[in-house]
């Protein structure tokens, strides 16, 4: 099968390699893909800024969305069958969707939702996640609740605006000006040009902040924050919780202690909870979001469709920041 693949980080473009298809395990179902989500996790792995908290062997294939059909069914998999349409973000050290068949564990998985295109599909589960593990696991936003969701136009933005709308509380976020109509269909309240507007200066007694930005935008968030307020950044530093989360080797949890004790002390003086998500695979709570997307709560918003051969102009279109929503890449 073709896929892009990396044979050591680098900085430089994908390879497109011929490689075996793979061959579903007594657990997995082998997906055909016919659509995959591109996130700047995607680049941030092919350079090694992860490798620390995530180690991988090469070569590898990237790609964490997928949408597809089922093929192939290992002999202890009893949810899914041959011919279902299916959607999914692997797991890490398990990922590998810019390719054209990838297979994954069953409880990775879920149906795709039937209002879907499978490119509009693909551009849901690792943004869907992740602000479902940042806004109801962590954050437990809600009704009424003030949040801060940073950079609403991208891909993680507008599906949290959405999903805190529907959670019921009110929403500020930042973006470009020209992007204000889509940002106010979403659900945005307050609005900031990031331009010309300083939020810290606007947002006061926030209940909770969505950092998704640099250190100094980290920072300045926590000055908006009331006491006992949370802030959940997936952008870093991690956090000493998150080592030990993922069993990290001793020098790993140093390293990350060391490297998030400034904001870290910075928000215990100031009554705040910080805490760092890297977000997992859950086919479960994958399919939770379904039922959302199905009754029109969650949409998703696609900036651009690639076709496969050009899966390294689509990273470069996520690297450049520009994207409105999300990129995916067309298989089928």
């Amino acid at each position: 099968m073709r896929s892009f693949l990396i044979n050591k980080y680098t900085k430089g473009s994908l390879q497109l390699a011929e490689v075996p298809i793979p061959k579903a395990g007594d657990s997995e179902v082998l997906i055909e893909i016919h659509a995959s989500g591109v996130n700047l996790l995607d680049s941030k792995i092919k350079t090694g800024e992860f490798k620390l908290i995530l180690p991988y062997k090469m070569p590898l294939i990237l790609g964490h969305d997928v949408a597809g059909t089922v093929i192939q069914v290992g002999k202890n998999v009893k949810k899914f069958k041959i011919g279902d349409e299916v959607y999914s973000r692997p797991a890490d050290h398990h990922i590998g969707t810019f390719a054209e068949f990838i297979a994954i564990n069953e409880n990775d998985v879920a149906f795709k939702p039937k209002n879907l295109s499978m490119e509009e599909a693909a551009a849901i589960p690792l943004v869907a996640l992740t602000v479902w593990q940042a806004l109801v696991e962590k954050a437990n936003l809600k009704k009424n609740q003030k949040i801060f969701i940073q950079a609403g136009s991208g891909g993680v933005g507008t599906i949290a605006l959405q999903l805190a709308k529907y959670l019921g509380a009110t929403i500020a976020t930042t973006a470009s000006e020209k992007s204000f109509d889509l940002l106010k269909s979403l659900g945005a309240d307050v609005l900031i040009d990031y331009k010309t507007q300083d939020f810290e200066a606007i947002l006061k007694d926030y209940d909770v902040v969505l950092n998704s930005q640099d250190t100094k935008t980290l920072k300045k968030s926590l000055n908006i924050l009331k006491p006992g307020g949370k802030i959940i950044s997936i952008s870093g530093p991690p956090t000493p919780t998150f080592a030990k989360e993922i069993r990290a080797p001793w020098f790993v949890k140093i390293i990350l202690t060391l490297v998030s004790l400034g904001i870290r002390k910075k928000a215990k003086k100031l009554d705040i909870d910080y805490s760092f998500l890297f977000m997992h695979a859950d086919g479960e709570q994958l399919q939770e979001i379904t039922k959302l997307i199905e009754v029109g709560v969650i949409k998703p918003v696609i900036d651009k469709v690639f076709p496969f051969e050009q899966t390294n102009s689509a990273l470069e279109y996520v690297e450049s920041g520009r994207a409105k929503g999300k990129v995916v890449i067309r298989l089928k």
